[in-house]
C-alpha cells in the first residue's frame, strides 16, 4: 500500500531538477500512506514526473522499489494496492514465455508490468484480482494511464494546473503543485451537504475530479487538456447478466460455493511479508472474515475490536465472544469520550476534503489499535451492499408500496404528525414498549429513524424515495451560497440496470455510490493515517459476481438481511453468537454536541462566522442547531456535515498552496527524503 502523484506538463519547459523537485513535494505529502521508501522518475524532454511513497508489505527489499520500470523500458509505473493474483498471473506468464521469465523481485508490481507488456494494459486489467490506483508511462505511445480498480477501494484524483496534468492519492499532493489555485465548487458543495460525502467524481475543487471506480483514463502527449475515459468493468452489467442467468443450484449448492469463493477471497488476501491481522466487530460481516481466516490459519489470528462504555454503541463483548470461539489471538481498547473527542482535530487532514459520515472516528482508532500490532487488517466491509444487508434493503419494497398507495397529501401529513413529536420522545416510548415488540423492530435511535422515514413519506417515484433514504439535507441548494446542485447520478433512471426487484435496485445503487463515496474513503483514509493497509474481501469481483446471480431469496428472507451469508458464517460459528439487529459502527455524537463539543461546534456555527465566510446560509443551520440543543430534534447527522467543512476550511486556510518561493525553500529538503 502506498501513496502515488505526479504530472505531465504539456509546456515540457520545465527543467529536470525542477521537475522533479515538484514530484517530490507532491509525494511528501503522502508520507503517512508510504513511510517506508520513496522514490522519483523524470523525463524532462517529455514533460512527465512520477513519485512515490512505499508502505512495504510484499518484496521489502529494494526490487520493490518504485517507480519501476519494464524490463523493455516502456512502462514506468507507480503503484498502489495489491494485485492478490500475482503468483497465479505470474505463473501463466513464466508458461507463455516457456519457462524463460526472469525477474528482479517477487512483489506484485512487477508481475503487473510484465503483464502489461505481454498482454497489454485493458487485458491485464480483465485478469487482475485486487484493489489499485495507479499512473502508467507509455514511453512508446508518449500517453499517460490512471487507473483504478473495481469497486474504488482506492483513491485516486486527477485535474489541471494551467497546461499541467496532475493525478494523486490525496489532494494534498496535487494541492502541492505551484499552478494550483485551489477554487472551491460551490456546486460540489451541495452534493456533500445531500450525501455528508462528495461523490465522484467531484472533488471539492473546481477543476479537480475523483476516477470513478473501474475505469482508465488514457491522456495522449499530443491531446492537451483533453483525455479518454474507458470503463473496463461494469456492475451494471454484471447485475444485468446475473438477473438473465440465475443462480440454478439448490440452497445448499449457492451456501458451498459462496463457502469456497469466499475462503479463496480471504487466502489469497492474506499472502504477506508482515504481520496481519483482522478487524472483528462481531457482526456478520467482519465475523465470517475472521472464521476463514482463522480457518486457513496455522496459528491463532490476530483480531482487534473497539469498545465503547455506552451499552447503546458497544459491539465489543460480541466481537470477544467470537473470538474466544474461533480461538484468535484477540486485543480490545475500550475508548474513553475524551480519547474519541481528541480525533476530531485530526479529521481534516485525514479527510482532505469535507467528509462527514462520524463513523470515521472509531474507524481511526481501530486503525490506530491495529496499527500498534500488524500493519495489514481484513475487514468485512462490503457485505451489506453485495448481500443486501442495510434495513433499506429489507424494508424499502413494503414502505415504498405501502405509502404508494396513499395520496401524497396524506403522506405529508403523517410526516408533519410524526416529526412533532421529539425524537427522544419516540425513542422513551420506544424503551418503554420494548419487551411487547418484536425482535427486529429493536432498533438503536428509533426517533432519528422514524424522523428519517417523514422525510421520504412524500417521494414522487422510486428514484425520489431511494434519494431521499440516502440524503441529510434534502435540499442543499437552500443552504450553500451560490450553488447550484448537478444532476444526480440516483436520480437518472439510464444510470439504474433493468432489474425486477426494487430491493435489487437499491443494493445496486448503494455499490456504485455510498460503498465507494463514503465507506471505502473512510476505511482507505483512516487506515492509511496510520500507515496500516486495509483489505476487503467481500469485494473480490468472483463474489461479486456470484452474488449478483443469486436470486433476492437466498439475500432477504423474511426480515432478515445477508441470508446465505449468514449460513456461510454458521458453519464456523453458532448462530447464537451473531444473529442480533444490525447494530451500526459509531458514537454518541448527538449527545456530544449537547455536551463536550457545544462550545466548539457553536464557534463553528455562528451565523457572522458562516455569513463572513460566504459559504452557507445560517438561518436553516441555526434553526436544526437550535432544535437539537433543545432535545426536540436529532440533527446530529446534517449538523456534522456542516462541522466538517467548517473544520475542513479552518485547516485549508491554515495551510497554504505551494508557491514558487516556498517550492524553492524545501526542495532540498524533498531532495534528501527521496535521495535524489
Amino acid at each position: 500500500m502506498c501513496g502515488v502523484a505526479g504530472l505531465l506538463d504539456f509546456r515540457r519547459e520545465t527543467p529536470d531538477e525542477e521537475l522533479r523537485a515538484i514530484a517530490c513535494r507532491m509525494a511528501g505529502t503522502l508520507l503517512h500512506r508510504g513511510p517506508d521508501d520513496a522514490g522519483v522518475w523524470v523525463d524532462a524532454a517529455a514533460g512527465i514526473a512520477l513519485a512515490h511513497r512505499r508502505l512495504s508489505i510484499l518484496d521489502l527489499s529494494p526490487a520493490g522499489h518504485q517507480p519501476m520500470e519494464s524490463p523493455s523500458g516502456r512502462y514506468v509505473i507507480v503503484f498502489n494496492g495489491e494485485i492478490y493474483n500475482f503468483p497465479e498471473l505470474r505463473d501463466q506468464l513464466k508458461e507463455e514465455a516457456g519457462g524463460c521469465l526472469r525477474l528482479r523481485g517477487h512483489s506484485d508490481t512487477e508481475v503487473l508490468l510484465l503483464a502489461i507488456e505481454h498482454w497489454g494494459l485493458k487485458p491485464t486489467l480483465d485478469r487482475v484480482n485486487g484493489m489499485f490506483a495507479f499512473g502508467l508511462w507509455d514511453r512508446r505511445e508518449r500517453t499517460l494511464h490512471l487507473g483504478r480498480d473495481r469497486f474504488g477501494e482506492k483513491p485516486l484524483y486527477y485535474g489541471w494546473a494551467g497546461k499541467t496534468l496532475l493525478f494523486g492519492s490525496e489532494l494534498k499532493a496535487l494541492r502541492a503543485h505551484p499552478d494550483l489555485d485551489g477554487e472551491i465548487d460551490r456546486d460540489a458543495i451541495t452534493l456533500y451537504l445531500r450525501h455528508g460525502c462528495i461523490p465522484a467524481p467531484y472533488s471539492i475543487y473546481k477543476g479537480i475530479k475523483k476516477l470513478p471506480p473501474a475505469t482508465l483514463l488514457s491522456v495522449c502527449h499530443e491531446e492537451e487538456q483533453s483525455g479518454s475515459l474507458f470503463r473496463y468493468w461494469s456492475l451494471k452489467d454484471v447485475a444485468e447478466r446475473g438477473e438473465e442467468n440465475r443462480f440454478q443450484g439448490s440452497e445448499e449448492d449457492a451456501i458451498e460455493q459462496l463457502d469456497g469463493l469466499l475462503r479463496d477471497a480471504i487466502k489469497i488476501r492474506m499472502i504477506s511479508d508482515v504481520p496481519l491481522g483482522s478487524f472483528l466487530s462481531g457482526g456478520v460481516d467482519s465475523s465470517t472474515v475472521t472464521a476463514l481466516m482463522q480457518s486457513q490459519s496455522d496459528r491463532p489470528v490476530r483480531t482487534f475490536t473497539i469498545g465503547n462504555r455506552n451499552p447503546s454503541y458497544d459491539e465489543a463483548h460480541q466481537a470477544l465472544a467470537v473470538a474466544k470461539h474461533l480461538g484468535t489471538e484477540h486485543t480490545e481498547l475500550y475508548v474513553s469520550p475524551e480519547q474519541a473527542l481528541q480525533v476530531i482535530p485530526r479529521l481534516p487532514a485525514i479527510y482532505d476534503e469535507p467528509f462527514a459520515d462520524h463513523s470515521q472516528i472509531p474507524t481511526y482508532l481501530l486503525s490506530q489499535l491495529t496499527r500498534q500490532y500488524v500493519t495489514v487488517g481484513l475487514s468485512g466491509d462490503g457485505g451489506d451492499e453485495i448481500f443486501g444487508g442495510y434495513n433499506r434493503h429489507v424494508w424499502s419494497k413494503r414502505i415504498w408500496e405501502a405509502i404508494g398507495r396513499v395520496p401524497r397529501s396524506l403522506r405529508r401529513g403523517a410526516a408533519a404528525a410524526i416529526t412533532n413529536i421529539p425524537a427522544q420522545s419516540w425513542d422513551a416510548a420506544w424503551l418503554k414498549a420494548g419487551p411487547l415488540l418484536p425482535k427486529d423492530w429493536k432498533h438503536r435511535q428509533p426517533g432519528y429513524k422514524l424522523h428519517k422515514l417523514a422525510g421520504i413519506l412524500g417521494s414522487r417515484d422510486l428514484a425520489s424515495f431511494y434519494y431521499g433514504t440516502t440524503s441529510h439535507w434534502l435540499d442543499p441548494a437552500s443552504v450553500a451560497v451560490d450553488a447550484v446542485e448537478p444532476p444526480p447520478a440516483l436520480t437518472d433512471k439510464d444510470r439504474w440496470p433493468h432489474l425486477k426487484e426494487i430491493e435489487h435496485q437499491i443494493m445496486y445503487m448503494d455499490t456504485v455510490t455510498y460503498l465507494p463515496d463514503d465507506i471505502l474513503t473512510k476505511v482507505d483514509r483512516a487506515s492509511m493515517a496510520v500507515g496500516l493497509e486495509a483489505r476487503v474481501p467481500l469485494l473480490d469481483h468472483r463474489v461479486a459476481e456470484f452474488a449478483w446471480s443469486l436470486p433476492l431469496s437466498l439475500k432477504i428472507r423474511g426480515r432478515q438481511g445477508k441470508w446465505v451469508l449468514r449460513q456461510v458464517l454458521h458453519r464456523y460459528v453458532p448462530r447464537q453468537l451473531v444473529d442480533r439487529p444490525k447494530s451500526g459502527f459509531d458514537v454518541p455524537l448527538g449527545t456530544w454536541l449537547r455536551g463536550p463539543l457545544r462550545d466548539w461546534a457553536g464557534s463553528m456555527l455562528d451565523s457572522s462566522r458562516l455569513r463572513q465566510e460566504g459559504y452557507f446560509h445560517s438561518e436553516p443551520i441555526q434553526q436544526k442547531w437550535r432544535e437539537h440543543l433543545s432535545g426536540r430534534r436529532e440533527w446530529e447527522g446534517q449538523l456534522w456535515i456542516i462541522l466538517m467543512f467548517q473544520a475542513w476550511l479552518e485547516e485549508t486556510t491554515k495551510s497554504t498552496f505551494a508557491s514558487p518561493r516556498t517550492l524553492a525553500a524545501s526542495a532540498q529538503a524533498s531532495r534528501s527524503a527521496f535521495n535524489v
